[in-house]
C-alpha cells in the first residue's frame, strides 16, 4: 500500500478534528449538565458513535492509499466552513448530545435562519462528500444510508425533546 501525503493529511485533519470535538462536547455537556440541563433520548447515542467510528476508520483503510479528487475536496473544505458556522453559533450550547436547558429558547441566529438542523446537515454533506473525495462512491452510498438511519432516530428525538416545552 503507498500512502498519499494528501490523504494522509486530510485523514489526521479529520481524525483530530472529530477526536477535539469530542473533548470539547464533554466539557459543555458537563457545564449544561451542572446548570440544571439533562439529557434526553440518550439510548441512540451509541449508533451515532458507531456510524462515525466506521466511517472514519473506513476512510482509513480505503482512502489512506487513494489519491484526492480536488473539487471534492474543495467542497469538503466548504462543509468545514459552514460547520465552523454552526459550531460558533451554537457556542457552550453545542454538543453530541440531546442536552435540554430549561427555560432557553431555541437558537434562531447565525444558519438557523435558514434551517432547523443545520449541524445535521453538515454531517450528512461530510459523511457522503468524504468517501467521494477518495473515489469511494459504495463506500460514501453505505455510509450515507447508515447516517440516515442514525439521524431520522436523532432528529426525532431531538425534536420531540426541543418542542415538548418547559
Amino acid at each position: 500500500m503507498s500512502i498519499v501525503p494528501l490523504s494522509a493529511a486530510l485523514l489526521t485533519f479529520v481524525t483530530a478534528q472529530r477526536l477535539s470535538e469530542l473533548v470539547i462536547a464533554r466539557r459543555y455537556t458537563a457545564r449544561l449538565l451542572a446548570a440544571g440541563a439533562h439529557e434526553v433520548a440518550p439510548a441512540h447515542y451509541p449508533l451515532i458513535v458507531a456510524v462515525h467510528t466506521v466511517w472514519l476508520a473506513g476512510l482509513w483503510i480505503l482512502g489512506l492509499d487513494q489519491q484526492p479528487i480536488l473539487p471534492l475536496l474543495g467542497i469538503y473544505a466548504v462543509l468545514q466552513a459552514l460547520r465552523v458556522w454552526v459550531l460558533t453559533t451554537l457556542g457552550q450550547r453545542w454538543t453530541t448530545r440531546i442536552i435540554v436547558v430549561p427555560g432557553e429558547k431555541l437558537v434562531a441566529r447565525g444558519p438557523y435562519r435558514f434551517i432547523s438542523h443545520p449541524n445535521y446537515a453538515v454531517v450528512v454533506g461530510e459523511i457522503l462528500v468524504l468517501p467521494l473525495v477518495f473515489g469511494l462512491v459504495a463506500f460514501a452510498l453505505a455510509m450515507t444510508f447508515a447516517n440516515a438511519v442514525a439521524l431520522f432516530i436523532r432528529i426525532r428525538a431531538e425534536n420531540a425533546a426541543l418542542h415538548s416545552g418547559p
